[in-house]
C-alpha cells in the first residue's frame, strides 16, 4: 500500500537541491528537483513520492493527517510501524 505521510522540512541544502525532512521522527533526504525554485521553505509540510518532494501541504491538513497516521500506527507492531514510515513514500507503479 502506498502512503504519503506529511513530512516537515527541517533543512535545505541549496547546493545539492535536497531537503532534510522529518517524517514522524524519522529524518531523511528528499529531492527538490520537481519543485519550483524557492517554493519549499524550512518549516513547510510536504508530500514525498519515490524520494522526490511532489507538493506542499497546508500545515493544518498535515497535522490532521499525522494524527490519523498515529492512530493507524498504534494498531501495528514495531517492525510494521518502522516499515510504514520508512517505505511509505517508496511506492512503485502508482
Amino acid at each position: 500500500m502506498c502512503l504519503s505521510i506529511p513530512s516537515k522540512v527541517v533543512k535545505i541544502d541549496e547546493d545539492t537541491n535536497l531537503a532534510t525532512v522529518d517524517t514522524m521522527g524519522v529524518q531523511r533526504e528528499a529531492s527538490l528537483d520537481l519543485m519550483a525554485d524557492a517554493d519549499v521553505k524550512i518549516g513547510d509540510y510536504v508530500l514525498i513520492h519515490i524520494g522526490f518532494i511532489m507538493n506542499k501541504i497546508d500545515e493544518e491538513d498535515a497535522l490532521t493527517s499525522l494524527e490519523i497516521y498515529k492512530e493507524i500506527l498504534a494498531a501495528m507492531d514495531e517492525e510494521e510501524r518502522q516499515n510504514a514510515i520508512l517505505e511509505g513514500d517508496q511506492c512503485e507503479g502508482s
